[in-house]
C-alpha cells in the first residue's frame, strides 16, 4: 500500500481523509503563502497547493522508488467582491470581513495538488463551491473575531466550528469548503493510475 502524506496541519482535512478510510501521515509544509495575491483566486490556490506538496516532497527526500509516498497539498481562498481572502491577519480584519459577508454569497476555491514522489509527477485541480452567509449581529461578529478560530481559517468561517450557525447553505462539495474535496482527490489519484480504494486502511 502506498503511503499518503497530507501537507497540512488542518484537522478538518485530516478528518475528511480518515472518514473516507484513508490514514494520512501529517507533514506540515510551512511553505510561504504571501506572494500569490496578484493571481486570480482559482490559479492562486492551485499554485499554493502544489508549492506545499513539493515542499514536503523535498523534505522527505526525492528517492524515486516504488515505495515513495503520495503527497497531497491543498489551499483555500474565499472570493468576495473580486477580492481573495485567506486567513484574517487580526481580529479587526476578521470582524470587518464578516460585516461584508453577512447576508451575501461568496465563492470558496480550494486548490489540490497530488505529487507522486515515486516519479515526480504532479497533478492538480481546483474546485469551487458557493457559500450563502446568514446575518450575525454585530455582537456575535465581535465575539467570533475575538476567538482563536477566527484567525485560523480562510474567510474567516467554517462549516463545523463557532461560525457554523451563520452559514445558511452551500452549493457544491462540502469537502471543498472545509479544505479538501474527496471527489477531486479520487480524480487526481485516477490520473496517476491509482484507485482510492487501494489506499484504504
Amino acid at each position: 500500500m502506498r503511503r499518503l502524506v497530507l501537507a497540512s496541519a488542518s484537522p478538518a482535512r485530516r478528518f475528511l481523509l480518515e472518514s473516507a478510510g484513508l490514514r494520512p501521515e501529517i507533514e506540515v509544509s510551512h511553505a510561504p503563502e504571501d506572494d500569490a495575491a496578484h493571481l486570480p483566486p482559482r490559479e492562486a490556490v492551485e499554485v499554493l497547493a502544489e508549492r506545499k506538496a513539493r515542499k514536503v516532497e523535498q523534505r522527505l527526500g526525492s528517492a524515486r522508488t516504488p515505495e515513495a509516498p503520495l503527497i497531497v497539498g491543498c489551499d483555500s481562498l474565499l472570493e468576495m467582491d473580486g477580492e481573495s481572502w485567506g486567513k484574517a491577519a487580526s481580529p479587526e480584519q476578521a470582524a470587518s470581513r464578516w460585516r461584508r459577508m453577512r447576508g451575501r454569497t461568496g465563492s470558496l476555491h480550494t486548490g489540490h495538488a497530488l505529487v507522486d514522489a515515486a516519479t515526480g509527477e504532479v497533478v492538480t485541480e481546483t474546485d469551487t463551491a458557493l457559500v450563502h452567509f446568514g446575518r450575525p449581529t454585530d455582537a456575535e461578529i465581535g465575539a467570533y473575531a475575538r476567538s482563536a478560530e477566527a484567525l485560523q481559517v480562510a474567510g474567516p468561517f467554517t462549516l463545523e466550528g463557532r461560525s457554523a450557525p451563520w452559514v445558511d447553505s452551500i452549493e457544491g462539495n462540502y469537502g471543498t469548503i472545509t479544505g479538501l474535496s474527496l471527489p477531486v482527490l479520487r480524480r487526481l489519484l485516477g490520473r496517476l493510475g491509482i484507485g482510492i480504494v487501494d489506499l484504504w486502511s
